[in-house]
């Protein structure tokens, strides 16, 4: 596997394209405002999938797939189905002249105040839409409770940017135009008694012109895209397992504000799994990581303050954009802190690295051994390295001599690959003013403090050296 490109290991037999994950747009620092105490647990909102596609597309077989493999969360699905317009008398004259694929036929005020609530974890009655009285309220509304993840199913879902906003994760089901007329054709005339011509008269008139202005063009907003819908179990499978990994981070990201996790794209999730492959080479290991190093490292620099800076351009302009922070310094902890040393210096050239060794004492216990550190670091911003986040008890040390040394808390910006959800507890509860930048939280700990599923001893493994 070693020697297997990250392309090919992300396009065998999957057929799913990522754009990447956004953990939390509204998150996003005041770089020059210190972040808040943690004093409790911030209240907790739902992880919000919006599931997206052509009419006939495969929408409702992803939503019922991805919520029988998370069987271990509690999951509600809402379809915009549910949120049509009721129809006018005259409308309703005329129905075969509607255009139910239009975003002006849905009640969108509607279904942004239900998410609103379900996003509160406020129990909402969903309205049930009468296909045959075209109305909503002649059925009974259904009650819904507060669940941990919110599946929103619609053809046009993605159309509103209010509803856009609330997604945390939007996925578009992108099947072939043949393929979902033969299956409207197959539902319309046999679950609705419909004849054939009327059947295509209204995907002539109104299904496909509204797919091809409405609902394709907000594909370029799907995180992720699933070619051949429900067909596609490979893609599907690779989506929930990125679900889950992704409510964990979520939940550990509203409840501490100064932890950060990169934009999660399949190919970061393919270095992750080379990188973690017992048997991939060193010499793999060491590119794939430091690959990932290096993207850590870029988005901890972008949580650096700034300040503004105007420059001319070889045309003559003026460009107003921003000037690196120059106080700043990295601290590496020894000896696998050591392997980011590289990435950093690459993308800071010059910069200052101090060093920290903590020696391991049993299962929990961590003793300060030898630390060189820069005489002015109490004035710099730190950038402190370490690949592995586990119990959090090194990171403490590493920390708390910082603190002595003078470095204000909000100064210091923690990196790392991999962080076990312990450790970031210990952290962010101890020093709730640092930030922590990584690129993927763990399962946890097993019963020798090993973060797991983990990628073994990280400096071992790097630089090529084994303790037995």
């Amino acid at each position: 596997m070693g020697s297997k490109a990250v392309d090919e290991l992300i396009e065998a037999s999957s057929g799913a394209h990522f754009s990447g994950f956004h953990i939390d747009d509204s998150r996003q620092s005041s770089e020059n405002v210190d972040q808040p105490s943690v004093t409790g647990d911030v209240h907790k909102q739902p992880f919000v999938i919006g599931v997206a596609g052509g009419a006939a597309s495969g929408k409702t077989t992803v939503c019922d797939m991805i919520i029988e493999q998370l069987h271990d969360q509690r999951v509600v699905l809402v379809n915009q189905d549910s949120f049509y317009h009721d129809l006018t008398p005259e409308e309703l004259a005329n129905v075969h002249e509607y255009n139910f694929d239009h975003p002006d036929a849905f009640d969108t005020e509607n279904l942004l105040c239900i998410l609103e609530k379900l996003k509160n974890y406020q129990a909402v009655d969903i309205p049930k839409y009468d296909f045959k009285s075209c109305k909503k309220n002649v059925l009974p509304a259904r009650r819904v409770n507060p669940s941990d993840v919110i599946i929103l199913g619609g053809i046009l879902i993605f159309h509103d940017p209010r509803v856009r906003d609330l997604l945390n994760m939007k996925i578009f089901v992108d099947t072939d135009a043949d393929v979902r007329l033969a299956r409207r054709i197959r539902r319309d005339t046999v679950e609705k008694g419909r004849d054939i011509g009327t059947v295509l008269d209204q995907y002539s008139n109104f299904v496909k012109p509204a797919f091809d202005d409405f609902i394709q063009p907000t594909k370029k907003y799907a995180d992720i895209i699933i070619p051949r819908g429900g067909d596609n179990h490979v893609a599907i499978d690779l989506i929930v397992q990125h679900i889950q990994t992704k409510l964990g981070q979520h939940d550990l990201c509203k409840i501490y504000p100064s932890l950060y996790v990169i934009h999660s794209t399949f190919q970061i999730r393919g270095m992750h799994t080379l990188i973690r492959d017992a048997q991939t080479t060193k010499h793999d290991f060491v590119f794939y990581a430091d690959r990932l190093i290096r993207l850590v490292v870029e988005h901890g620099l972008g949580h650096l303050p700034f300040t503004e800076m105007q420059v001319t351009t070889p045309t003559g302009a003026v460009y107003t954009g921003v000037d690196f922070c120059k106080r700043l310094c990295g601290v590496s902890v020894v000896r696998s802190g050591e392997s980011m040393e590289n990435a950093l210096r690459a993308c800071c050239k010059g910069i200052k690295i101090g060093k920290i060794l903590i020696h391991r004492e049993g299962d929990n216990g961590q003793q300060l051994i030898y630390e060189k550190l820069p005489q002015d670091i109490s004035d710099r911003h730190v950038l402190l390295l370490d690949p592995i986040l586990g119990t959090g008890n090194s990171a403490v040390q590493a920390i708390s001599l910082l603190l002595k040394k003078g470095v204000p808390e909000s100064n210091i910006i923690f990196l790392n690959l991999i962080s076990a959800p312990q450790g970031v507890h210990v952290v962010c509860k101890s020093f709730p003013r640092i930030k922590i930048v990584t690129s993927e939280i763990e399962h946890g700990l097993n019963d020798d403090f090993r973060v797991v599923p983990g990628m073994g001893e990280f400096g071992d493994r790097y630089f090529g050296t084994d303790d037995d």
